[in-house]
């Protein structure tokens, strides 16, 4: 009997039923479309859209996962959701992005409630044409002083949001946005003016096509290089005080508890690029001979090969049960997320270093896909919480709690 990594797309009956047949074909989607093509997309000119697949995907639903179903949306949970992300990333983690970013601008927007903006701004996607947006939290000055708390009163240089009538105006730039260079919508955190470093933090909608919002430059990143990043400038921008996303001064509170949520999909992409690295691997080390034998024969490559199984094994573990405790508890945990990111993104940089390592020569070659994979393997360390920022929020949970034994 054959052992697949690859998770059974027509067994999913943890997932509710109606949740089952989008997952699927979404799944297939990514493997029969998505996968074949990326070497392409990969070196495609930066601030490239394959358009073709994102309108496909959208046709499947894979641009209004998370919103409700009584929107129009699939509805998709965290496990739902993590499922879909582990197969786009395993096929090109770029185009698992561009869906996961638009997700990050919807998600704010479900989590208040407010319908007049719902009406607005998420029913859009529920048409026949693509359409993308971001959640442009990051700056070039700010990294964990946007993310955990205690660093928030030393951001430098915010983007900054002043009251003015019936308005605020935004003024600002931020940085290492994904889908920045062709999003229409925008969740925009910004500090409101007269509050300390970061700690007026406040989420906004803004339309892209305002004036006074300009795009600044696209990255040209070193991997994930199908979704397209940037900056995005705001100069004096005239934002509608009931475009307001929750409270003033609730920034916080979204922002962390959509991280918590964000955290269990980026393991979940960091797991699909693990697997990658490891499918990659299991091909090579099957047909290559050394010494008489097949390489998998030898003792230390099937050692090799056991630790990357283990290490996808044990990342799909964890985000799943993540996952599983975010759909069902209130207020959203932080500590799973967090240990199930830390494991994956660990795995994905290990499984794609040991590929190189068993591959070889071969590995190191421009046409094969390794060399993409590993540049990619290193893309979940940095987004949604690096391992450092991640160790802290573990840390800290552990040892206020044994405070209050």
């Amino acid at each position: 009997m054959t052992i697949s990594i690859r998770p059974d797309l027509d067994d999913l009956h943890t997932l509710p039923k109606a949740h089952r047949d989008p997952v699927r074909l979404l799944g297939e989607f990514a493997r029969d479309r998505i996968a074949p093509t990326a070497e392409a997309r990969d070196r495609a000119p930066i601030g490239t859209v394959d358009w073709d697949l994102v309108t496909e995907a959208q046709d499947l639903g894979g641009l209004r996962m998370g919103l409700p179903e009584g929107m129009g949306g699939l509805g998709l949970g965290a496990e739902a959701l993590g499922r879909v992300l582990e197969e786009f990333a395993a096929a090109d983690p770029g185009f698992a992005l561009i869906l996961g970013a638009t997700g990050l601008f919807q998600t704010p927007l479900v989590l208040a409630g407010d319908e007049r903006l719902a009406a607005e701004y998420l029913m859009p996607f529920l048409g026949d044409e693509p359409l993308l947006a971001c959640n442009a939290v990051a700056e070039e000055l700010n990294g964990t002083d946007l993310v955990l708390a205690q660093n928030a009163p030393y951001a430098t240089d915010m983007t900054t949001a002043t009251e003015r009538g019936d308005h605020y105006v935004l003024s600002g730039k931020k940085k290492y946005i994904t889908n920045a260079p062709v999003a229409r919508y925008a969740t925009v955190m910004a500090n409101i003016a007269g509050h300390p470093g970061s700690t007026g933090l406040t989420c906004f909608v803004v339309d892209l096509a305002w004036d006074g919002v300009q795009r600044g430059a696209t990255h040209d990143k070193v991997g994930y290089r199908t979704a397209p990043a940037g900056e995005l400038v705001f100069n004096d921008v005239e934002v509608p005080k009931e475009n307001v996303v929750g409270d003033v001064l609730g920034g916080w509170d979204l922002n962390t508890t959509q991280g918590n949520i964000c955290r269990v999909t980026c393991a979940a992409i960091a797991t699909g690029l693990a697997r990658h690295s490891l499918e990659r691997a299991l091909r090579w080390v099957t047909e290559r001979r050394q010494s008489g034998r097949l390489l998998f024969e030898h003792q230390m490559t099937a050692r090799k090969i056991a630790d990357m199984a283990a290490a996808v094994e044990s990342a799909r573990a964890l985000w799943v049960n993540a996952a599983r405790t975010v759909d069902t508890t209130l207020p959203v945990p932080a500590y799973e997320p967090a240990i199930a990111k830390m494991v994956a993104d660990r795995a994905a940089v290990d499984n794609a270093n040991t590929a190189m390592s068993l591959i070889g020569a071969q590995a190191f070659q421009r046409d094969d896909e390794m060399e993409r994979i590993l540049r990619d393997s290193f893309g979940p360390r940095i987004y949604e919480g690096s391992p450092e920022a991640l160790a802290m929020t573990v840390t800290d949970l552990l040892c206020l709690e044994d405070e209050r034994r």
